[in-house]
């Protein structure tokens, strides 16, 4: 699942630094953009606060926190919102410039 996550991040982010942030793989562009971890029962997905706070409705159906998200291990990964999320990122980044 770690390695679809960077997929769908590298698809979203290409110019996109990978970095060790944290103690956590991250990507880099403009600033940071996402953190990801493995934990016990869920992967961390961490687009910071904007990118929860922008896709509120859509990650309904996870546990969320201020920066964060959890996806169950025993669900397929939300690849598209994952994307959109990456992509508001980067715009978001790219505008602060």
């Amino acid at each position: 699942m770690l390695e679809q996550l960077r997929a769908i991040i590298r698809k979203a982010a290409p110019e996109a630094e990978e970095v060790i942030s944290y103690q956590m793989p991250a990507y880099k562009l403009n600033g940071m953009l996402v953190y990801f971890a493995a934990h016990t029962k869920h992967i961390g997905f961490y687009p910071t606060n904007s990118g929860i706070t922008a896709f509120e409705n859509e990650l309904k159906e996870f546990k969320t926190s201020k920066g964060a998200v959890q996806f169950p291990l025993d669900k397929p990964l939300p690849a598209k919102l994952i994307e959109k999320i990456v992509r508001f990122r980067v715009k978001e980044n790219i505008n602060k410039k």
